[in-house]
């Protein structure tokens, strides 16, 4: 293969059979997303369409996926949930100017790229690559393979974390477990199965955000809004939580530079049930009671860390909360085919910025934020409250208690039914007061109300953003769910002019 000239990052390692070559595949394809290519290069022989192979099963989540090599086909295609891949052997090329006719120059967008003898496509490979170059290793053994990965361009930064990883995984005594693939969320974190000495545990990969454009005040819109730079955050929340006798899971091995972590494994045990998804009665109240839990005690607002560093829980306060519900302006509304005018934007802060005055003076307790199904795991052998497992809480915030019980109820992903939501709120409600004669139960509820107008003015948004900017048009199918919601919470008193404006200004999702 003839490098493009552009910075290069290069690591070596010994393979000593197809099982090694897998896990290597695997790290690989934790760190990788649509859009990168993976070249294999290699005398015939050498492993490179069992590397090939490996990486695919492990997207596929299916060891036993028939994998053909290309060599005939010369490309074969896969659809993956989180991205396509597509496969390729160049042994057949005898010209770089094939690679158009066979569609490959330039590549499709949006895939993930395998191709095999990259040096039959001459010049025609995007610059940013990562090449894994394999070669025998016969005095380790028959199968033994050695493998040279380099990174050239943005490729190079892919190679040097993987490098890291695999430091990780070999100081945690990982790195000969079994990987078996996670579902991953909307965030640039992804996870895997270590299967070790037939115990399960958590991988989490959590590199540090990148800075997104400075246009909220001078802030990127994470930064805005208060999202975890890096895996820090969770480190300190995890520790909080389990003090305080809630289930998070016990971090056992952690590089807080890095972003690596190696946590307990709560299973998959669903709060949901049924086609479509409707809550689980008995896991949902308990749930509610966590909440409840959480709510009545006073919290610190500063998390040890390791010492001597700590971690200030950030305040989610009306400046974050409107850049969130701005999404609807720069997302929804254009989508819908409603692009707002500069004075309908003024007259959308200005409502919104006196709503939220309410919710903003509120007592502030740690708000979870995306305390709803996906995130909670049912521990069923564990007692009470503890039996609801947390898992996603690293952008928790200093808020309105309002906040999580609507995460909960509304959940974004599925339709909670009105009386269900009904009869948990009341839940809470009663508990609330058994334990505070002064809790002002009609407050509550307009909090509840406008939390949920602005979580879900925000969702509407997020989700338009998801499908039009990250190409993730499965989250569009939530929309009108939320919209139910968004009405459900717009009828309150408290928002009657809020309601009226959206009324004349936002038009429905698409069914």
């Amino acid at each position: 293969m003839n490098p493009p000239k552009t910075p290069s990052t290069t690591f070596s390692i010994a393979l000593a059979n197809e099982t090694a070559t897998a896990h290597l595949m695997a790290d690989l394809a934790l760190l990788l997303g649509d859009g990168d290519v993976i070249t294999l290069s290699g005398d015939l022989g050498a492993g490179k369409t069992a590397a090939a192979r490996a990486m695919i099963r492990y997207l596929a989540d299916d060891d036993t996926l028939e994998v053909p090599s290309p060599t005939f086909t010369l490309v074969q295609s896969y659809e993956f949930t989180s991205f396509p891949l597509l496969h390729a052997d160049l042994y057949r090329i005898s010209d770089p100017s094939e690679m158009d006719e066979i569609g490959l120059s330039p590549l499709p967008e949006g895939v993930l790229a395998l191709i095999e003898w990259p040096e039959r496509a001459g010049g025609t490979l995007p610059p940013d690559c990562i090449d894994i170059a394999l070669s025998h290793r016969p005095a380790l053994g028959s199968n033994a393979r050695a493998a040279e990965i380099t990174g050239f361009g943005k490729g190079a930064a892919l190679v040097e974390r993987l490098k890291q990883l695999r430091e990780f995984l070999h100081a945690a005594g990982f790195i000969d477990a079994k990987r078996k693939r996670m579902a991953g969320d909307a965030s640039i974190r992804s996870y895997a199965r270590l299967i070790k000495d037939d115990d399960v545990f958590i991988l989490m990969n959590s590199p540090k955000r990148p800075d997104g454009p400075a246009i909220y005040g001078g802030k990127s819109y994470s930064a805005a809004v208060h999202l975890a730079e890096d895996v820090k955050p969770f480190v300190a929340i995890d520790q909080g939580l389990r003090e305080r006798g809630l289930s998070a899971p016990e971090i056992l091995h952690r590089d807080l530079e890095a972003g690596f972590l190696v946590t307990e494994d709560f299973g998959s045990a669903p709060f949901v049930e049924g086609d479509p998804p409707a809550p689980i009665d008995e896991r949902y109240e308990a749930a509610t009671d966590l909440l409840v839990a959480l709510h009545r005690e006073p919290l610190p607002e500063i998390l040890p860390l390791a010492p001597p560093a700590s971690y200030s829980i950030p305040v989610f306060d009306i400046d974050a909360w409107l850049v969130e519900i701005g999404l609807m302006l720069e997302w929804y509304l254009p989508d819908r085919g409603a692009p707002p005018s500069e004075m309908l934007r003024g007259e959308f802060v200005t409502l919104w910025r006196d709503i939220l005055q309410k919710p903003a003076a509120a007592v502030r307790t740690w708000v979870i934020r995306d305390f709803h199904s996906p995130n909670l795991i049912w521990l069923a052998e564990r007692d009470g409250i503890k039996r609801v497992g947390i898992i996603d809480f690293q952008d928790m915030v200093l808020g309105p208690a309002a906040y999580d019980l609507v995460s909960l109820l509304q959940d974004a992903r599925i339709d909670v039914p009105e009386l269900v939501e009904l009869a948990l709120f009341s839940r809470y409600i009663k508990a609330r007061r058994a334990a505070d004669a002064g809790f002002d139960a009609a407050e509550f509820a307009a909090h509840y109300a406008i939390m949920s107008a602005q979580r879900n003015t925000r969702l509407l948004g997020t989700f338009a953003r998801l499908n039009r900017r990250d190409g993730k048009p499965q989250y569009l199918k939530h929309q009108p769910g939320i919209w139910t919601y968004l009405n459900r919470s717009l009828a309150h008193p408290a928002l009657e002019r809020l309601r009226a404006w959206y009324a004349a200004n936002v038009p429905p999702p698409a069914q």
